[in-house]
């Protein structure tokens, strides 16, 4: 099951809890040898602050192999790049994993056709950990 928004942004379910299918996602890209820029733990800093969030972390990834022709193809894609992965629970705790869809952001900054495997990363890394 998928859920697209409208508004580009995909959602699908993942079968671990938020932590592990993070740490899915960083071993992942580690295996790849696509870079993790920044994991952005959003609950986590809410907690700092006193307030209480579901668990919400932001993976912050890419290649500047595979980035750096999509933004010279098409330079206001900068502000989508690096690729992110959204990692949240639910009301029910059901973790999810949300990415901007490569279709989304080919058309939002006009990237030529044949650079959108270059942005395809996000759902295939998600694809896979999400799954068992």
């Amino acid at each position: 099951m998928t859920s697209d928004t409208g508004s580009g942004i995909v959602a699908i379910p993942s079968v671990h809890p938020v932590d592990e299918t993070v740490e899915r996602i960083r071993g992942i890209l580690a295996s790849k040898g696509v870079m993790l820029f920044a994991l952005v733990d959003h609950s986590g800093e809410a907690a700092k602050a006193g307030m209480k969030m579901r668990p919400t972390k932001l993976v912050i990834f890419g290649s500047p192999k595979a980035g750096t022709p999509v933004m010279l193809a098409a330079p206001s894609i900068a502000i989508d790049l690096p690729l992110k992965l959204l990692v949240w629970e639910d009301e029910a705790e059901k973790a999810w994993i949300s990415y901007n869809s490569a279709d989304y952001l080919r058309s939002r900054h006009n990237v030529p056709r044949e650079l959108m495997q270059n942005l395809a990363a996000a759902e295939a890394i998600a694809a896979m950990a999400a799954k068992e």
